[in-house]
């Protein structure tokens, strides 16, 4: 499973998730918008950053990094990250530091160099497979990611039907849904999507009245421009991304085709590229949508 898109789309979508983790109220991200911001003189790219909008109470600005796979030099690179971080952007008021870790192992060893940091209120370590089953949708998002196929059934159901349950006829209800559905394709690839619809009810869930009114006020705040372009803009941020991880450089004509695309068009090649072996699988994406 490609765990920095899935994280991603998860804090994009709902970023209450983080301090859900943390054990804090997850309105305490209203005044923030979630992003993954690029540091140009050394191409460091940090996974994500909640930057406070400039009208928020809290100007605190949060680092996420996930990390699931053993790295010595992890925290060497994660803090001259933030490090550069501040140095282009002085007036930063203040910082706190979350990594994501699937279990105390893939942690690196060695940290001695980076005590002060760790030992600090500012850096948060939160290892995922040590969360307490809770009843908070966003912590049992994270724990579905990480159950192994045969309890992703169960598990995937009982969040389903704990989200409709609950007191929300909101857009929340829609996203946290597609959520589900998302991490259920990367778990069971070898399943189509509307096998694993049939599988987890999702089909029946769709038609509840629930569903439908999340559904129709989504609907409704799409149509504003400037909300539609900022997830345009993130998906299109998070394709390239995963594009130059895979295959290296997107050349500038490549580059201008994605842009091209519209915002279901790049959710839709987002999934495809997971599947693509070499740089012609690309091309021929494009060239069947253009």
């Amino acid at each position: 499973m490609k765990t920095d898109s899935i994280f991603y789309r998860i804090f994009q979508t709902d970023p209450g998730i983080l301090f859900e983790l943390l054990g804090q109220p997850a309105d305490l991200a209203v005044g923030y918008e979630f992003r993954s911001v690029e540091i140009k003189q050394l191409a460091f790219r940090i996974d994500g950053i909640l930057l406070p909008k400039p009208d928020a109470p809290d100007q605190t600005v949060w680092f996420i990094e996930v990390q699931f796979q053993k790295d010595p030099h992890f925290y060497h690179r994660f803090f001259a990250e933030i490090a550069l971080f501040l140095d282009q952007h002085p007036h930063t008021v203040d910082w706190q530091a979350v990594v994501l870790f699937p279990h105390r192992n893939i942690e690196p060893d060695q940290t001695h160099l980076h005590r002060a940091q760790l030992n600090s209120n500012q850096v948060h370590r939160v290892y995922l497979n040590e969360l307490k089953s809770s009843d908070v949708l966003g912590v049992g998002l994270i724990q579905l990611i990480l159950t192994d196929t045969t309890s992703a059934v169960i598990q995937a159901q009982t969040l389903m039907a704990r989200t409709c349950t609950q007191d929300q006829t909101e857009p929340k209800i829609k996203a946290i849904i597609g959520l589900i559905e998302t991490i259920l394709v990367y778990k069971f690839p070898q399943l189509s999507r509307e096998e694993i619809e049939r599988m987890f009810g999702l089909s029946e869930l769709k038609k509840t009245k629930v569903y439908q009114e999340a559904l129709q006020e989504g609907r409704q705040e799409g149509r504003q421009e400037g909300r539609q372009e900022g997830c345009k803009e993130g998906e299109e941020r998070l394709v390239l991304r995963q594009l130059t991880r895979r295959f290296g450089a997107v050349s500038l004509e490549m580059k201008a085709q994605i842009q091209a695309l519209s915002l279901s068009q790049l959710e839709s090649l987002g999934e495809a590229l997971l599947d693509f072996s070499q740089p012609s699988d690309l091309q021929n994406w494009l060239r069947s949508r253009s």
